[in-house]
């Protein structure tokens, strides 16, 4: 099963508010929506990718609880970036200062900002090159590193803003960088 693209813009330009709506009133599909106003559909993932999700966001959790540094969310989260397009990516983590920066009714509903970090599992069903674009839309709207973690190919793509996409070959861990201070993902639990 692959994602599904709707376009809509002929009929009608959904606002931000209309999307939420559609979102909470068809809970059992994930809903993504482009820069352009399309919607994307997302399939359920396997059981492969379920697993790995969940290990990346124990661990991100796990460091995000001893350094007290900013929010983890899951791939239920949704956040409208700064170009329009609503994302939720597998993984994203908002620095503190940002997230206790937001209103309660922005905190409940699609998060108004661009996550510092992501991560993207490719999944069997996503395609790679619209799984790149949208790791580089992360980028253009202000996120500060950014993993595409392929498992089949055990590859990792790591973006950083203005900075050629650095490709691994089966690592064992990954750095969080300057964006996630000390913290380091343990993959041999992903792949």
């Amino acid at each position: 099963m692959t994602a599904l693209t709707l376009k809509l813009n002929s009929l009608i330009k959904l606002t931000r508010e209309q999307f939420y709506q559609l979102c909470a009133e068809n809970p059992d599909l994930q809903l993504e929506r482009n820069a352009q106003g399309e919607l994307i559909i997302m399939p359920p993932t396997g059981g492969g990718t379920g697993r790995s999700n969940v290990n990346l966001i124990l661990q991100v959790a796990s460091w995000n609880e001893q350094n007290q540094l900013g929010e983890v969310f899951d791939s239920s989260t949704g956040f409208t970036l700064p170009n329009g397009a609503d994302r939720s990516p597998d993984v994203s983590w908002l620095e503190k200062s940002r997230w206790d920066a937001l209103t309660e009714e922005e905190k409940e509903k699609f998060i108004p900002l661009c996550p510092d970090f992501v991560i993207e599992i490719l999944s069997p069903s996503d395609s790679l090159i619209k799984t790149q674009q949208k790791m580089q839309e992360y980028m253009s709207n202000g996120c500060r590193l950014g993993w595409l973690i392929n498992r089949k190919k055990q590859e990792v793509e790591i973006y950083r803003p203005e900075q050629e996409v650095e490709v691994l070959q089966s690592p064992l861990t990954l750095s969080g960088e300057n964006v996630l201070l000390g913290f380091v993902l343990n993959l041999q639990r992903v792949w």
